[in-house]
């Protein structure tokens, strides 16, 4: 090996581990010092006037010439002690700083931080309670061994790094687990040739090589050496205490061996006294039993063997439970009592493969007589098809543990399903001439249909549905009604094992008794008797096995004999499957214990029968869904291209009446409440309602927009309709032929006592939201839907109407030439209409509505309030417009003769045209309010007028003449209807004295 390999003392670290010694050192290279610490950098100057210098001025050194006047880091050669302390202040701690910073520096008192908290010894206080015990326990160590831990932990480290060092110093290739001489590159990098000159020829060179070689090998060896024996040093005492205890350890083996020998000995010697003649006793007897035991399971072979005949016989009758009884008692007998028997090892399998035959036999005849049942035609009662077939098949399934046939009724009700709506469609479609004869596809063909064929179609499916449903639950229930039975049965067995166990309990206490009482008296025989091989006495082994035989003969004869039972049974049974349950249930009655249980075992358990129970009326509730997901897609189907939306309103709710009888007859015979159907005709009835509201809602803009705001003649029809409505009927009347036609119209609409002028847009109004609570009363599943829309109507006529009248909208849109106060009264009158009838109309929806959708009808609250607002701001636009009469004549109002003046003549006659536009149109009341507050407007214009005048009530002439004028408008004012008696309180129209 050649010394560039590596021969140094000392390993070569890497990064940041230690040396040789065990301390760190960093590195020395210029790239790893210049990658792991930075260049000094100088402290800030808190003195803007004396920078510091940078990293090269603490190099370089200030230039003398250049800086004789500036002052570096260079000038701080002032020892500390100079620096701290200055004799002009007391405190030499606060001296420091005030050479730079001034006397008062330290004197100034610095703020605590904000940020940090102020630590005292309460937050160390839990950390010590905790470390306190731990400290204790360590000072104690501490003073019970100081001075051994001081002077043996560094010498063991000492050791320890010396023999680390020198192991370091072999390279790690000795070192590997996979060093092997043998391997060729593992070999030259031990012994490196090529540092050799070519064989044969030797010079000094290669001589002092291989020497070299040589003691480096040698020095490995002996530092490995010396590890090794220090190694050994170290661990003497365990070596030596090792090889004491296995010294002692073979000395006690050798003398347990001479024991067991012995023990050996001394047992060989009784058991050839003792033992042999007795046990050759037993042994006969045993072998007598034998023998009776043999001549037993041959008879019962022979009964075994004829079970597959028995078996094929009962199959070819389609006797399932029968079959299925026999070859439970046979595997059970195989199982028990003729179990290792050689002709019979594949009797075993071939019954498992009969019995999966029989499973899929019968899993296909169920399916069979599903589809026999549910596809039956429509013109057949609901009676169950093959009660006892159908009873049989369930019992069976039941008996096999195949709980999963209610899945092949299902499957089997969903084609069925689809079968009843294809059939209706093919029949109704074949009684279509007109139908086209390339329409193939039946959703095709139920779309040219029209509205009155097809919804007859709906009813026939309807009614198969009704009828399918029928049939479906019954069939269920006789299924219900054999798990039940089958769940009573196992019960009651359980119950008869609990009372038997109890009974053979006490019979066994009894025996013991009995037994301890005569054991008592042959105490003195026992000891005559010897252990056998059992662990029994003799007495008591000769007892046990006359038990046995007993036992296993009651046992075979038992086997034999139900054996027997079945096969006769079963191959005189008849198809009838009442007869069959009641077979089995005579069969399991009288069975022993055994028998009887293994039968138990082979029925599902209770909470299988039970879930069972609970999946039959699941099945019931599926059934519900599927029809009317049936329904539902039929429906849809119809509503494909838009046509159930164009439906009339009559038309639609026959449709929902149809659907919600279809509904509630389900419900009635299934007990849940579908919700596919009923979804699809609330998606359909969204549909509709918004068609029903747009129609209405355009009507209705088309009627405002074509309204002059005349007052209409109310016919006799809308004052019937009104009657109606306050006899509670809120709903649309049927049409009379005569009666109404004969009476003529009338001036005014009386509602509740009071007359309402009206125009004719608010007369169809009322009919159309009485139209909106018909459709509620039709179909009560669209009852927020229809609210929405119809307080949607409302606020339409209410904007509408604002627009139109107060916004003069009409001027443009009719041609109006001006919007006059007859106008904005009669606006006015139908709008407090239309608010008298808002909680008629609230009051109809509350009734139709849960009490957790009662939040929706605030929108009549917000509707009411909008009315409200309207017809105030009516009111104010009437004031607004005699107010602004007052202004401009009451400006030129001036006190001189004649009296009263022509000013008071031309006020008094607008005031007179505005009361006869208006008093035949709104009550007495809200007339008398009204020229309240015109009164007030002309005394305040009046007010102003005489206060610029300077007429005040003085007595003067001035005075007395407007006490003219006053007295002329107070007599023109009260002289009109239904104003006789208005206070028009005229002395507010002078300044009070002060």
């Amino acid at each position: 090996m050649s010394s560039s390999q590596g021969s140094s003392p000392l390993p070569k670290s890497s990064g940041g581990r230690g040396t040789s010694d065990g301390l760190f050192r960093k590195p020395r290279d210029p790239s790893t010092a210049s990658r792991h610490y930075r260049p000094p950098r100088s402290l800030p100057d808190v003195c803007p006037k004396e920078p510091t210098g940078d990293g090269r001025g603490l190099c370089d050194g200030p230039s003398v010439v250049a800086d004789q006047h500036r002052w570096t880091v260079y000038n701080s050669k002032v020892n500390l002690p100079a620096a701290l302390n200055d004799p002009r202040l007391a405190k030499r701690e606060s001296d420091f700083f005030t050479k730079t910073w001034g006397l008062d520096f330290a004197e100034t008192e610095v703020m605590p931080s904000f940020y940090l908290p102020n630590i005292t010894r309460e937050h160390f206080s839990s950390y010590l309670q905790e470390t306190a015990q731990r400290e204790k326990i360590h000072e104690r160590c501490k003073n019970i061994c100081p001075n051994k831990d001081d002077l043996s932990v560094p010498t063991i480290t000492n050791n320890h790094d010396k023999a680390r060092a020198e192991l370091e110093q072999v390279p790690k290739i000795f070192m590997r687990p996979e060093f092997v001489l043998n391997d060729p590159a593992t070999f030259n990098a031990v012994l490196p040739w090529s540092h050799f000159s070519i064989a044969g020829s030797k010079n000094n060179r290669d001589v002092a090589s291989s020497r070299l070689l040589q003691e480096k090998l040698s020095h490995y060896l002996d530092v490995v050496e010396v590890s090794i024996a220090r190694q050994i040093s170290l661990r003497s005492e365990a070596f030596f205490h090792a090889m004491s205890s296995q010294h002692e350890l073979q000395d006690r083996l050798r003398e347990t061996a001479n024991a067991v020998a012995k023990l050996r000995a001394r047992t060989t010697a009784i058991d050839r006294v003792m033992c042999r003649g007795p046990l050759r006793v037993l042994r006969d007897t045993l072998t007598r039993d034998n023998c009776i035991k043999l001549h037993n399971k041959l008879k019962l072979m022979a009964a075994v063997h004829q079970t597959q005949p028995t078996v094929q016989l009962l199959l070819s009758t389609s006797e399932f439970v029968g079959a299925l009884e026999l070859i439970a008692t046979t595997k059970e007998v195989l199982q028990q009592e003729l179990q290792g028997i050689h002709s019979f090892r594949h009797l075993g399998s071939q019954l498992c493969e009969m019995e999966r035959l029989i499973d899929k036999m019968m899993v296909a005849d169920f399916s069979t007589y599903a589809q026999s049942d549910l596809n039956r035609p429509c013109e057949e009662d609901v009676q169950v098809l093959e009660k006892d077939r159908l009873q049989s098949l369930v019992f069976g399934l039941l008996r096999q543990r195949k709980l999963d046939f209610l899945d092949i009724y299902s499957e089997e009700m969903n084609h069925a399903a689809k079968n009843v709506v294809r059939q209706g469609v093919l029949k109704s479609v074949s009684q279509i001439n007109e139908t086209d004869a390339n329409t193939i596809k039946l959703h095709e063909q139920m779309r040219l249909m029209t509205f009155q064929r097809w919804f007859d179609l709906l009813l026939d499916i309807f009614e198969n549905f009704v009828l399918f449903l029928k049939r479906i639950k019954v069939t269920l229930s006789v299924i219900r009604n054999v798990v039940l039975e089958v769940l009573d049965s196992s019960q009651r067995s359980r119950l008869a094992e609990a009372t038997l166990a109890i009974n053979h309990s006490d019979s066994r206490a009894n025996e013991e008794e009995e037994e301890e009482e005569a054991g008592s008296v042959r105490s003195g025989e026992a000891e005559l008797a010897y252990l056998t091989h059992e662990g029994l006495f003799i007495s008591d082994a000769l007892n046990e096995a006359e038990q046995r035989a007993g036992a296993s003969t009651q046992t075979q004869s038992r086997a034999q004999v139900r054996l027997e039972a079945c096969g006769s049974d079963s191959a005189s049974a008849t198809t009838e499957s009442s007869s069959s349950r009641e077979h089995n249930s005579n069969t399991t009655s009288s069975l022993p214990i055994g028998g009887a249980s293994a039968i138990e075992d082979v029925m599902p358990s209770d909470l299988e029968l039970g879930q069972v129970a609970n999946n039959i009326q699941e099945l019931l509730y599926k059934a519900s869904d599927v029809s009317h997901d049936r329904c539902a897609k039929v429906l849809m189907t119809r509503a494909k291209d838009g046509s159930l939306e164009r439906l009339s309103s009559s038309e639609f709710v026959c449709l929902s009446q149809a659907v919600e009888s279809f509904v509630k007859d389900t419900e009635e015979l299934c007990g849940r409440r579908s919700v596919s159907l009923r979804g699809a005709l609330q998606s359909q009835a969204h549909k509709f309602v918004q068609r029903f509201h747009e129609e209405r809602k355009n009507k209705l803009s088309l009627l405002l927009d074509n309204e002059r705001w005349k007052q209409a003649d109310v016919p006799a029809e809308f004052q019937d309709l009104v009657d109606s409505i306050a006899d509670g009927r809120i709903s649309l009347p049927e049409r009379k032929l005569t009666g109404s036609e004969d009476r003529k119209p009338s001036e005014f609409l009386c509602v509740d006592g009071q007359k309402y002028a009206v125009v004719g847009t608010v007369l169809l109004l009322i009919r159309m939201f009485l139209e909106y609570c018909q459709c509620v009363n039709d179909i009560p599943s669209i009852t927020t839907d229809i609210l929405t829309r119809l307080a949607d109507l409302l606020k339409h006529f209410n904007s509408r109407s604002c627009q139109l009248v107060l916004g003069a909208g009409a001027l443009q849109v009719v041609g109006l030439k001006t919007i006059t106060t007859r106008n904005l009264a009669l606006a006015s009158r139908c709008l407090q209409l239309v608010v008298y009838y808002i909680p008629v109309i609230r009051a109809h929806f509350e009734t139709r509505l849960q009490p957790k959708q009662y939040s929706i009808l605030r929108h009549f609250d917000h509707i009411t309030k909008d009315y409200n607002d309207h017809i105030s701001e009516i009111s104010a636009k009437l004031v607004a417009i005699m107010e602004s009469m007052f202004e401009k004549a009451l400006s030129k109002y001036e006190v001189k003769a004649p009296m009263p003046s022509t000013c008071l003549r031309n006020v008094c006659k607008q005031i007179a045209k505005m009361h006869e536009a208006i008093f035949e149109l709104l009550p007495e009341e809200q007339s008398q309010m009204l020229f309240l507050r015109i009164n007030a407007s002309f005394k305040l214009h009046l007010k102003r007028q005489l206060g610029r005048l300077g007429v005040i009530n003085d007595g003067g002439p001035q005075y007395g003449l407007v006490m003219v004028d006053v007295a002329f408008y107070s007599e023109n004012v009260q002289a009109l209807r239904s104003l006789e008696h208005l206070d028009l309180n005229m002395p507010e129209i002078w300044e009070q004295k002060r």
